[in-house]
C-alpha cells in the first residue's frame, strides 16, 4: 500500500508541470531565443517596417570559423615555433658538446706538450750547469795562464822595489841590463806570480836589452829609476828573494856599485798585461797536418 500524506484526498490527481521546468535548459533557451526572433519579425512585419540587416545564423557561423581558424593559426605558430626552439636548443646542445670535446682534446694536447717541455727544460737545466761549470773551469784556467803568461791584468799584495843609479857615479855605476835580469830572475826563484818594471809585464817573452844607454824592456826603452813590482806572499818574499843565487848576486852587487836599493812591502799592486804580438809567420793548422807536411818534407830526396 502506498502512503499518503496527511490531509490529502484519496485517488486525486497529481497537476501538470509547466514546459519551461520539464524541458532541459540548452532546449530552453534556444526556444525561447528562436521565439523572441519569431515575434519580433512578426510585429516588424505587421508594422510594414524594413528589418534592420543583422547577422544571422550564417554569420554567426562564418565568425565561428574565423575565430577557429585565427585560433588554429595561433595553436600552429605556436606548436611551429616551440619546434623551431627546440631544434635551436638541440643543435645548440650538440655544438656546445662539440666545443667540450674539442677543448679537452686541446687541453690534453696542451698538457702532453707541457710534460715534454719541462723534460726537455731539465735535460737543458742539466747541460746548462755543465756548461757553466765548464766555462767557470775554463775561465780560471785562463785567469791562471793570463798571470802566469803576463798577458792579463793581476792585482794582489807583494813587493815594490826601486833600483837606480848610484848618487854621483860614474859610467861603470849604472843600471844595466844584466843587473835588472839578476833582480827579476831572483823574484822568480823567491815565488813572484808577476813582475812589471816601469809598467812593462815581464813575460816568456820579455827581452830586457840595453840600447845605449837605456834599457829596453818589450822594446821599450825606460830610463832610471827602476820601479819593479812583484807579486806574491809579502811574508816570504823578500826573505826568500835573499836566498835565491840570483838574489844574493844583485844584492852582492847593489852594495858594491852604490846603486839605491828600496824595498817595501804593498797590500795591493795592479800589474797591466802585457799586449799581444801579432803572429807573422805561424800557419793555421792541425798537428795531423803539421806532421803530414813534416814527412812529405822528410821524403823528398
Amino acid at each position: 500500500m502506498s502512503e499518503r500524506r496527511p490531509g490529502t484526498p484519496p485517488d486525486t490527481p497529481r497537476p501538470e508541470l509547466p514546459a519551461r521546468v520539464t524541458l532541459p535548459l540548452l532546449t530552453l533557451i534556444t526556444q525561447q531565443s528562436l521565439d523572441e526572433d519569431y515575434l519580433h519579425a512578426a510585429e516588424r512585419r505587421a508594422s510594414g517596417a524594413t528589418p534592420p540587416r543583422t547577422p544571422g545564423l550564417r554569420g554567426r557561423h562564418r565568425t565561428a570559423a574565423v575565430v577557429v581558424a585565427v585560433f588554429g593559426i595561433l595553436v600552429t605558430t605556436a606548436a611551429v615555433q616551440t619546434s623551431r626552439n627546440a631544434d635551436v636548443d638541440d643543435a645548440s646542445r650538440a655544438t656546445l658538446l662539440d666545443r667540450i670535446g674539442t677543448k679537452r682534446d686541446t687541453v690534453s694536447r696542451l698538457q702532453d706538450e707541457i710534460v715534454r717541455f719541462r723534460t726537455r727544460n731539465v735535460t737543458l737545466e742539466g747541460q746548462l750547469a755543465q756548461v757553466t761549470r765548464t766555462e767557470q773551469a775554463s775561465e780560471a784556467r785562463l785567469r791562471r795562464l793570463e798571470t802566469a803568461t803576463g798577458f792579463g791584468a793581476v792585482t794582489g799584495e807583494g813587493v815594490r822595489i826601486v833600483v837606480d843609479d848610484a848618487p854621483d857615479g860614474d859610467a861603470t855605476q849604472t843600471v844595466r841590463d844584466e843587473d835588472l835580469a839578476l833582480l827579476v830572475d831572483g823574484l822568480w826563484g823567491a815565488g813572484a806570480e808577476a813582475i812589471s818594471i816601469n809598467g812593462q809585464r815581464i813575460t816568456a817573452l820579455t827581452a830586457i836589452r840595453n840600447a845605449g844607454i837605456a834599457i829596453n824592456v818589450n822594446t821599450r826603452p825606460l830610463s832610471p829609476p827602476y820601479v819593479v813590482q812583484a807579486i806574491g806572499d809579502t811574508r816570504t818574499l823578500q826573505a826568500d828573494f835573499l836566498s835565491t843565487t840570483h838574489g844574493q848576486e844583485f844584492t852582492s852587487l847593489a852594495q858594491q856599485l852604490g846603486f839605491v836599493f828600496e824595498r817595501q812591502n804593498e797590500d795591493r799592486l795592479t800589474l797591466p798585461p802585457q799586449r799581444l804580438r801579432p803572429l807573422r809567420s805561424v800557419l793555421a793548422g792541425t798537428a795531423e797536418d803539421n806532421s803530414d807536411k813534416h814527412l812529405e818534407e822528410e821524403s823528398k830526396p
